[in-house]
């Protein structure tokens, strides 16, 4: 079977698409072939695949063969049981008949001779030439092909079909399409059957010696053919997978040596996507294959049908796989095969498999098998690039490439290629071993920025030098001294390249393993790594077929732009991707190239991506290795913001990663740029390089309005000291958001020291809150620098351990708004007046130091200050006694708890400093005032009091006190209060007449009330007399009682007794005579208080002295009326039922008595001025209390005056008075004379006061 491999390959190029054969009865086909072909390719086709489902198949190809065509006829039975895939899938007969008795004698038995094969699928295909006009021939046509139907057709199965040449019906095609596909489908169905057979016997035979793959690959692939012919390319793929498998799994069994294959010209270039690029008879070896091209063509099928079946990315997924395995496979034989045959075939086929899927791919893909198949053709692109680099370091371009962590990474794991023998130099090639050397002598790497000196990383995984003369035949492989250049070593130097001191070169002895020391030396030195170079070029070139490789492996600028383009694709797919930060690090190869040939702006973008990307992922040992390039450029470019900011994050690295003085050298930068002048300064973020945070332990508390100090802690990764010439921070209140930030500057130069730093920074008044850092800027020089990285605070006895604070702590509380101190007076009765008093106050701090605050005095009207004394301060203590024990709930005491402080202060323009001992305690101050009041003291009448006691005038004697308090660090708080202070009169007077004698004497008794909360001592009193009274035998108006010194306690009273007589002589006297209009009574007592209980011994005189101090009241003696001029009356109430809330008026009676002419002294005129006097607790009045009524000045005149009231409490109370305040009270007769009384009910019950019982 095997030997009808080149027959199968040819039938396989030549049959595309399924037979359908036609076999021509009636010689119809020229008439019917049109129509026919027209019905190709089949729409929707209904076949079924290997597991007998039903599979729809949108254009099935299929093409129309006589049976009488020589591509049917010239067939040997064996070619028709071995390729039977390319047999006829269905047979169409062609038949016209317009006879029953032709039908029946000829074309019948014919008919059954035809269809008498059971293999064969068939129908009929009846075509009618009957005209239309003529209905003979269209009766005899159809009765025909009744005979027909009822001759061919079964119960299961209709075989027979008309077509109407001069009339085709529609429903005939459809009716055709049916018949065509379900021939077809039962032909493919038996054949799969019959395949499917045969591979089963043939499987269960695989470990019998008589097992021949090549038969077995016959059967299988037919199969395989036979599906892909039909469309049904899953189950052709299927079989090409089992295929594939199988074979893998042939060739891995031990037992007979087969030959690999891959020595041909052209092999180094991967067939993948070309399943005729080798005869499959070449390629036979006994029963198998040769494994190089025969893997290659089997997955060369499996790509045709993933393109037909619309899997861009299932190819790449399984191309990528199959490069990978079929590279390790390639390894194995590598010994054998043309030097560096993997390398080249590896980079040939995966560029094969980019070009075809990148030309076939859509991109209508979701979105996650799009990145997926940019993702692989990344690694195909990268795959590609790391075996064209290790060309290229084979033939000397080692030198030239980027010593990068990627580039390192990736070739110095990738093995040296393995050949039985390393190719020796070619005998013409001086010239080129000369290049070489000197490409090789004028490479120096170069030298990174800040020079920073660094061991580059390594391209090879061994010295290039040491594996070529190893791999020599000759040479001994352990003889150290063969495998070294005279002038060159691979030990330490960069990728073997470092030059060997003539010292070290001479030192070395060589040994030789020939006997002949001579010959050895010509014969058998080893290879200089120049030789090396040139020899793998020179057989590179020899396995080499791709004119393309070979161009990009020609010259140093063919290959870096065989480089850029590589890793330009790899980098791109990438970033399709979601491996985009493979791209990202291939970018840096990019830069590195860009950079090489100076184009500095393309590699500043590309290095700025790959920095990110490291700093991202936290690669500090690669992000070393990438800033500094990124630097230079950004120098070059004359980026400025840019360098800075690469040098600060140089700065931010890990200590390890750099030397002290390299570090150095980047503080230096920062510094000189920061000091120069900058064209376009920006803020330059220093977030990595310092933190700062609050120090530990809780936060600083302040009240509302206070300033304060806030110490922060900045940590410095600077190796030197710098300067900041100004800082400032934000604080952010984390309760109120809409406050925004609080900026808080230091304008003093700080110089930071590398590590911690503890600065105080000045805190202005802020709003009620809890504050976290925000953002810490400064400036260095020109340069505002920005850092919004909070320090890592670490345990007390390591300063070098940070970890970040989360949540954030807050650094600062302002306090809500509160009292902080209180201030009040220190005693609330009264005062004297007009007597110099000490007026105690006490300020209290409240939890708040009260350290260097000033006290500000403003005295209102009526109230002097006496700045000549001193100022007494003391400590104040308050505490609470017992209520069954104690006198009053308030004490105040005096404590000396500092006998060494002052105790006396002095006041300056009303304003105290309070001293420093007094901030934290509550402390009482005394300090002299006087309150002054011109207007003399009235005594009151007993009688008008008896129903309603005496009220002193709270306002008269009331004076106000405002006080100021500054306090806190900078006085910024300020406690402002007025304070009332109540002074008084030491007692008031209230008159009476005792007794009134026949002989016209009257006993006047004074009676003293006490109104300060100190004893009074009277000494003396005597009356000073107004005109029309005398004293009784001519006395000098002294009492007739002697019992002074008379002792009056708190809150009592006293009585004297005046004996006095009215003046007849007196009152005849000259009357213009201005004479006294009021009694004057004298007092001459003293004061015995403490000033901790209200009022005392004036300021001046001592406690306990007998100076004396004296008072006076004025006293209005009434004279009776003898002759009045005005008459007033009280007109009685309409009813006695008065009541609470109810309004009454209250009616007067004015008369005059006398003419005004009879009386010209009389002060009375045509009017007269009136006023009520009512107590307001008991009346309400509605209206006017004074006014003008009129009163004619004829004798016997009469005038009302109403007032409406209301009274407000029930019981017998005092009515409204009328008085009138013109008029002398001896020219006013009353009636009733005296004070009376009336009756005032209370109010009537009302329901909705009434509590059901």
């Amino acid at each position: 079977m095997a030997n009808y491999l080149a027959q199968f390959q040819a039938i396989k190029n030549t049959s595309d698409r399924l037979v359908v054969a036609v076999e021509d009865v009636s010689d119809l086909w020229p008439s019917v072939k049109e129509g026919l072909e027209k019905r190709l390719p089949l729409k929707k086709a209904s076949l079924n695949n290997k597991t007998r489902n039903p599979v729809y198949v949108e254009n099935l190809q299929a093409e129309f063969i006589l049976t009488t065509d020589s591509r049917l006829r010239s067939r040997f039975p064996q070619e028709q049981y071995l390729f039977w895939f390319r047999e006829p899938y269905a047979t169409i007969v062609l038949v016209s008949c317009e006879d029953l008795d032709e039908f029946k004698t000829i074309l019948k038995p014919r008919l059954k001779l035809i269809v008498q094969n059971e293999e064969r699928e068939w129908f009929i295909v009846f075509v009618s030439k009957a005209h239309p006009n003529n209905d003979q021939a269209t009766k005899n046509a159809k009765k025909v092909y009744a005979r027909l139907e009822v001759d061919f057709n079964t119960r299961k199965r209709e075989r027979c079909c008309k077509l109407d040449l001069n009339g085709v019906d529609a429903s005939f095609w459809e009716d055709f399409d049916f018949k065509i596909v379900e021939s077809i489908r039962n032909t493919l169905d038996r054949r799969a059957q019959f395949y499917e057979e045969e591979i089963r016997k043939m499987s269960e035979q695989r470990l019998m010696p008589v097992w021949n793959f090549c038969n077995f690959f016959i059967l299988k692939e037919s199969l395989a053919f036979m599906f892909e012919m039909a469309h049904l390319h899953e189950d052709s793929l299927r079989e090409y997978d089992e295929l594939e498998l199988c074979y893998i799994e042939t060739v891995s069994t031990p037992g007979k040596q087969r030959d690999f294959g891959g020595l041909e010209h052209g092999d180094d270039q991967a067939a993948l996507l070309k399943p005729g690029f080798k005869p499959l008879s070449q390629i036979v070896q006994d029963d198998s294959f040769r494994e190089f091209e025969f893997r290659q063509y089997l997955f060369a099928r499996q790509v045709k049908l993933l393109f037909r079946l619309g899997r861009p990315l299932e190819v790449v997924m399984r191309g990528y796989s199959f490069i990978i395995s079929f590279s390790k496979t390639l390894a194995l034989h590598e010994n054998t095969l043309p030097f560096c045959l993997r390398e080249v075939w590896v980079i040939s086929a995966c560029l094969a498999i980019i070009s075809s899927t990148s030309s076939t791919y859509d991109g209508l893909a979701a979105p996650d098998n799009e990145k997926e198949f940019y993702r692989l053709h990344g690694d195909l692109y990268s795959l590609c690039r790391i075996k064209f680099m290790r060309l290229a370091y084979l033939i000397g371009y080692g030198v030239e490439i980027e010593k990068s962590p990627v580039n390192s990474a990736s070739l110095s794991m990738l093995p040296w290629p393995k050949p039985s023998i390393w190719p020796a130099v070619p005998e013409d090639a001086s010239a080129k071993v000369l290049a070489k050397e000197k490409l090789i002598l004028q490479a120096n790497p170069r030298m990174k920025h800040f020079n920073i000196q660094r061991k580059q990383l390594p391209l090879e995984p061994s010295s290039l030098l040491r594996e070529a003369n190893r791999r020599r035949a000759s040479l001994s492989v352990g003889n150290l001294s063969e495998l070294i250049d005279y002038r060159q070593i691979d030990g330490s130097g960069i990728d073997g390249h470092q030059k060997f001191s003539p010292s070290t070169t001479n030192s070395m002895s060589r040994t030789y393993s020939g006997p002949n020391l001579e010959s050895s030396l010509s014969l058998d030195r080893p290879m200089r790594i120049s030789e090396v170079h040139v020899a793998a070029e020179h057989a590179l070139e020899n396995t080499v077929t791709d004119p393309d490789l070979l161009k990009s492996l020609s010259s140093l600028e063919e290959f870096e732009q065989k480089y850029m383009e590589l890793t330009k694709g790899a980098a791109d797919n990438y970033h399709h991707s979601w491996w985009k930060r493979h791209g990202v690090a291939l970018d840096g190869e990019i830069a590195a190239l860009c950079f090489k040939h100076g184009n500095y702006d393309l590699a500043a973008k590309s290095y700025e991506k790959v920095c990110a990307l490291y700093a991202g992922e936290g690669w500090q040992d690669l992000l070393a290795e990438v800033l500094p390039n990124l630097a230079e450029c950004q120098k070059i470019l004359n980026d400025q913001a840019g360098y800075l900011s690469s040098c600060v994050r140089l700065l931010s690295l890990e200590d390890g990663l750099f030397l002290a003085k390299e570090r150095q050298a980047f503080q230096l930068e920062v510094v000189r740029l920061a000091h120069s002048e900058m064209k376009h300064p920006v803020p330059l973020d220093v977030s990595s390089l310092i933190t700062f945070s609050g120090n530990p332990g809780p936060p600083l508390q302040l009240c509302d309005g206070d300033p304060g100090t806030l110490p922060v802690t900045v940590w410095s990764g600077f190796p030197d000291d710098i300067t900041l010439e100004s800082l400032s921070l934000t604080l952010t209140n984390t309760l109120n958001t809409d406050e925004g930030v609080k900026t808080i500057k230091s304008s003093d130069a700080h110089i930071l020291k590398p590590g911690r730093n503890v600065i105080k920074l000045d805190v202005p008044p802020q709003k009620p809150g809890s504050y976290v850092l925000g953002v810490l800027t400064g400036q260095i020089g020109n340069l505002r620098f920005r850092s919004h990285n909070f320090s890592k605070g670490g345990p007390q006895d390591n300063d070098d351990f940070m970890s970040y604070e989360k949540p954030t702590r807050p650094v600062l509380k302002v306090l809500k708004p509160r009292t902080l101190v209180d201030i009040s007076a220190a005693v609330s009765s009264a005062l004297l007046m007009n007597e110099l008093q000490w007026l105690g106050l006490i300020v209290k701090p409240i939890d708040y130091s009260l350290k260097g605050s000033l006290l500000s005095i403003d005295t209102g009207p009526g109230l002097m200050i006496d700045e000549s004394h001193t100022i007494d301060i003391n400590e104040y203590a308050k505490t609470m006694e017992d209520k069954v024990h104690a006198h009053d709930s308030n004490t105040i005491t005096e404590n000396n708890t500092h006998p060494l402080e002052p105790k006396q202060l002095y006041i300056e323009n009303g304003k105290i400093a309070l001293p420093d001992w007094a901030s934290d305690t509550s402390t009482t101050l005394w300090f002299p005032v006087h309150a002054i009041d011109d207007r003399m003291a009235r005594a009151a009448s007993a009688v008008s009091c008896a129903d309603s006691p005496h009220r002193q005038n709270m306002v008269d004697g009331m004076r106000t006190i405002a006080l100021k308090l500054e306090f806190g660090a900078f006085r910024n708080q300020i406690f402002e209060r007025t304070i009332a202070v109540h002074f008084t009169d030491p007692f008031y007077v209230t008159t009476r007449v005792a007794n009134k004698c026949n002989d016209g004497t009257l006993l006047l008794q004074a009676t003293i009330h006490s109104q300060v909360k100190a004893t009074l001592c009277l000494y003396d009193a005597w009356l000073d007399l107004q005109a029309g009274f005398v004293h009784v035998r001519k006395e000098n108006g002294r009492p007739v009682s002697s019992f002074f010194p008379l002792v009056i306690s708190p809150s009592s009273t006293a009585g004297i007794l005046f004996s006095i007589c009215i003046d007849n002589m007196a009152i005849a006297a000259d009357q213009n005579e201005v004479v006294q209009a009021e009694s004057i009574l004298n007092v001459m007592y003293g004061i015995s208080g403490d000033r901790s209980n209200g009022a005392h011994s004036p300021t001046s005189l001592k406690l306990g002295s007998s100076d004396k101090l004296f008072f006076k009241v004025a006293i209005a003696l009434q004279r009776p009326i003898l002759d009045p001029c005005i008459a007033v009356g009280f007109v009685p109430f309409s009813s006695n039922c008065l009541r609470v809330g109810q309004l009454i008026n209250m009616k007067w009676r004015v008369e005059r008595l006398k003419d005004l002419e009879a009386s010209p002294s009389s002060s009375c005129k045509d009017e007269v001025l009136y006023e009520v006097d009512a107590n307001p607790e008991i009346w309400m009045i509605a209206g006017r209390t004074m006014g003008h009524a009129l009163l004619s000045n004829a004798r016997g005149s009469r005038t009302e005056i109403t007032v409406t009231c209301m009274p407000l409490v029930s019981g017998h109370v005092r009515p409204p008075q009328l008085g009138l305040p013109a008029m002398d009270d001896a020219n006013i007769s009353c009636n009733p004379p005296g004070p009376h009384l009336v009756c005032v009910l209370p109010p009537t019950l009302s329901s909705s006061y009434c509590i059901p019982a």
